[in-house]
């Protein structure tokens, strides 16, 4: 594979102009706000050149991708933008200014992101990875097939509302819940879990909610997200309205699904239902958390306006007097899995914070000893004063 710097036509020329008919790109998300942002990177040095064009990324794979183009979809070199950032790897989703008549053609650069859906990885070195970019809406799919665990949804919430993202829920295979009854607990736990989230009951088998589902993501961007076997591929074709996405079944025994999607593909919804692009996602084993103390607080929003009449500014919910979240919790007005999920999921995000951020590891060694030192004092109050001998 050749350098773009090799490439004859990475020598600025100005025989032709570049293409401004962008029409065709409308369907996939393009805006006045983007072409300013195309016309700002096609000025500057490092990324002028020779007709270069637009594009959206609907497809990466091995230092190559897809994307859509004025020019029609055009496979291109990521070489050139290479970064040492991770964050900064060309992602689906991505829009870019491509030099189409390289050999083969590559990505220049990419347009500032609007959103970003990241999760930390499993290496020790505290990498982020871009799951999705420029997404408006995140569908997060639940099978009501297994035990909903509210936890890994809290989880992937915090993640979608980081990246900037308006999340819904989406309880898929509704039609394996009958019982109205149970189905009404399931949504309520649910919704517990999810303040300010739509939650929607749905199923492909059955056509159930998915009218209401495609209503509520049209127009935008939608990254479709969640474990394998929560029927995100079967969730796609219906939104879809054709099988694009391949479909396998779950395992019997323990109701896990298979890697059907190996890679994440961008798919344009149809026009007769508001339109709009689809990004499925293979299935997570993994979410980590990365940066997403924002997210924290909007996916535990009741918490936080608790926490606002604690007495005391910096109260840590643990045992501190006056603390208005931990009696909600004595009252039953705040369920207890709630509070702790939440203290699991900061600890989490702080960890990783402090993994790359030397300020912070000191900050946190040192409230560390001031939390081990009022849980002294605590202990002392409820034991009384020592007798002396």
């Amino acid at each position: 594979m050749s350098h773009p710097s090799s490439h004859p036509s990475s020598q600025p020329s100005s025989a032709t102009p570049r293409p401004r008919d962008f029409s065709a790109l409308a369907a996939y998300g393009w805006d006045t706000a983007w072409e300013a942002a195309y016309d700002d990177a096609c000025a500057r040095p490092a990324t002028a050149g020779p007709d270069p064009v637009p594009g959206r990324v609907v497809r990466v794979d091995r230092g190559q991708c897809d994307l859509v183009t004025p020019l029609g979809t055009l496979r291109a070199d990521t070489e050139f933008v290479v970064p040492r950032d991770p964050l900064r790897v060309v992602c689906t989703g991505d829009w870019a200014v491509v030099d189409a008549t390289g050999n083969p053609p590559y990505v220049r650069a990419l347009l500032p992101r609007r959103t970003a859906f990241v999760r930390s990885t499993s290496s020790k070195r505290s990498e982020g990875q871009v799951l999705a970019a420029n997404v408006e809406h995140a569908l997060i799919a639940v099978s009501l097939a297994a035990e909903v665990d509210l936890g890994r949804i809290e989880r992937f919430l915090s993640l979608a509302w980081s990246s900037g993202a308006q999340p819904v829920l989406v309880l898929t295979k509704a039609d394996l819940v009958p019982d109205e009854t149970t189905r009404s607990h399931l949504l309520a736990d649910a919704a517990t879990s999810a303040p300010g989230v739509p939650v929607l009951a749905v199923s492909a088998e059955t056509g159930e909610g998915v009218d209401e589902l495609a209503a509520a993501v049209a127009g935008g961007t939608t990254a479709l997200l969640g474990q394998s076997g929560a029927g995100k591929s079967t969730l796609a074709n219906a939104l879809l309205g054709r099988a694009a996405q391949t479909v396998r079944t779950v395992r019997d025994r323990d109701h896990k699904g298979r890697h059907t999607t190996t890679t994440r593909n961008l798919l344009p919804l149809p026009a007769e239902r508001g339109g709009g692009v689809l990004i499925d996602t293979p299935g997570l084993r993994g979410v980590g958390l990365w940066d997403a103390e924002d997210g924290l607080g909007h996916t535990f929003a009741e918490i936080e306006e608790l926490a606002a009449d604690c007495r005391f500014a910096d109260c840590a919910h643990v045992a501190e007097p006056g603390c208005a979240v931990l009696a909600a919790v004595e009252s039953g007005t705040l369920p207890e899995r709630r509070l702790d999920s939440y203290r699991k999921l900061l600890r989490e995000n702080a960890r990783l914070a402090a993994r790359t951020d030397a300020r912070l590891r000191a900050e946190q060694h040192r409230e560390a000893k001031q939390r081990q030192a009022l849980g002294r004092h605590m202990m002392e109050r409820k034991r009384g004063p020592r007798r002396r001998s």
